[in-house]
C-alpha cells in the first residue's frame, strides 16, 4: 500500500510559476518509478512528466518540455514538479503517480495515485 499526497496548487498568473510536490508513505518509495499526470475538465488524464526510480531519467510532454521539471528526493519520498512559464492551457487538476514496474506515458503503467491538486493559470 503507498499513499501518495500532492501539494502545491493554487491560483498563478500566466508567465509564472508554481511548485507541486508529492509525500509518499512506503518502505520501497525509492524503487518506484514516478509520473505526473493532469486532467482539465471534460478531457482525459494526460501525461505530464516522468522520473525513473533513481531520478536518472526524466521524460516530458511535448506541451510541457522546457517549462517544466520533476525531480525527485528519496530520502524524503518525495517527488516535486517544478512549473515554469505558466500557460492557461495548463489549468487542470494534477496527480502523482507511483509505478510499482516501470515508468511510461500511459496511465496503466501506474498503480498508485494521488488525490490530485488544482492548478489554475489566469490569462
Amino acid at each position: 500500500q503507498v499513499q501518495l499526497v500532492e501539494s502545491g496548487g493554487g491560483l498563478a498568473q500566466a508567465g509564472g510559476s508554481v511548485r507541486l510536490s508529492c509525500a509518499a508513505s512506503g518502505r520501497t518509495f525509492g524503487a518506484y518509478p514516478m509520473g505526473w499526470f493532469r486532467q482539465a475538465p471534460g478531457k482525459g488524464r494526460e501525461f505530464v512528466a516522468a522520473i525513473t526510480s533513481n531520478g536518472a531519467t526524466t521524460n516530458y510532454a511535448d506541451s510541457v518540455k522546457g517549462r517544466f521539471t520533476i525531480s525527485r528526493e528519496n530520502a524524503k519520498n518525495t517527488v516535486h514538479l517544478q512549473m515554469n512559464a505558466l500557460k492557461p492551457e495548463d489549468t487542470a487538476v494534477y496527480y502523482c503517480a507511483a509505478s510499482r514496474s516501470h515508468w511510461g506515458v500511459a496511465e496503466r503503467y501506474y498503480d498508485y495515485w494521488g488525490q490530485g491538486t488544482q492548478v489554475t493559470v489566469s490569462s
